[in-house]
């Protein structure tokens, strides 16, 4: 088994420089493979054309991101669900969610857009990668009205409270997924994974170019920090390195089960 970097957005234009050498350098690490979530319209191409040069390294989602969503939003959400028409190969319907951090004003169109790609997953038995901001209460309420039954996933960049946390607690078929913020001192969620969370509930991720783990916070966030993140994870449940390795792996495999073919 090899760690899977279950959230990255390797295809993006900060890495057009060097992306082989960063993907080369990853499987040598140990990483068997990056799950690629969307983001727009205009990532839906650089994010296949990544998957044809690593079809057995790298796997697709498509959805429409939160912050993306404005008042155009109805000719956005046709472009995904378009995109998602057209293959059978993504692992998931992602990155989607609600984002209320930077501005409020286009809360209901998140809300409905959220929700509609919530139906997506379940029509077509995909898990979702949940993107939530100040935002807790709104993404619960569309799980449950949407069907919290018929959903999996994960709630990506988890640094929610406690309280947050017993919620999805409750969510049988979702895990969390923890990057580079559990090794921020001044974050709290070693605490509040340590205190209120199962390794079987986590799964890693890096979301590069974003959240790089210390010691190299602040930089670009790379496939192979990963590793610091996991090395953290062992250190709050007093476990060795291969045993986070193995059931996070396995975690990961229990969301996106259509990696399988992958690995």
């Amino acid at each position: 088994m090899g760690l899977i970097d279950s959230h990255n957005h390797i295809y993006l234009e900060d890495f057009d420089e060097d992306r082989e050498s960063l993907i080369s350098a990853a499987k040598e690490s140990g990483i068997s493979m990056l799950l690629l979530p969307n983001i727009d319209a205009g990532t839906i191409a650089p994010i296949l054309a990544l998957y044809e040069l690593y079809p057995d390294f790298v796997c697709p989602m498509m959805g429409l991101h939160p912050t993306s969503v404005d008042f155009s939003y109805v000719e956005a959400l046709q472009k995904t669900e378009k995109a998602l028409s057209e293959r059978n190969d993504y692992c998931g319907i992602g990155e989607i969610g609600i984002d209320l951090y930077w501005d409020k004003t286009h809360r209901e169109k998140q809300i409905l857009v959220f929700e509609e790609q919530l139906r997506w997953s379940i029509d077509l038995d995909l898990p979702v990668a949940i993107h939530t901001r100040e935002a807790y209460p709104e993404v619960f309420e569309s799980i449950y009205k949407v069907g919290a039954d018929k959903l999996k996933g994960v709630f990506h960049s988890f640094t929610g409270s406690e309280r947050e946390l017993e919620e999805i607690n409750k969510l049988n078929n979702f895990k969390i997924g923890i990057n580079g913020v559990v090794t921020f001192k001044n974050s709290g969620l070693a605490e509040t994974l340590k205190k209120h969370a199962k390794l079987d509930k986590i799964i890693l991720e890096t979301d590069a170019p974003y959240l790089s783990p210390v010691p190299f916070r602040g930089k670009r966030n790379i496939p192979t920090y990963i590793w610091n993140t996991a090395g953290k994870v062992a250190e709050i449940f007093e476990m060795g390195m291969e045993d986070v390795v193995n059931r996070t792996y396995t975690n990961t495999i229990s969301v996106f089960s259509k990696i399988k073919v992958h690995l």
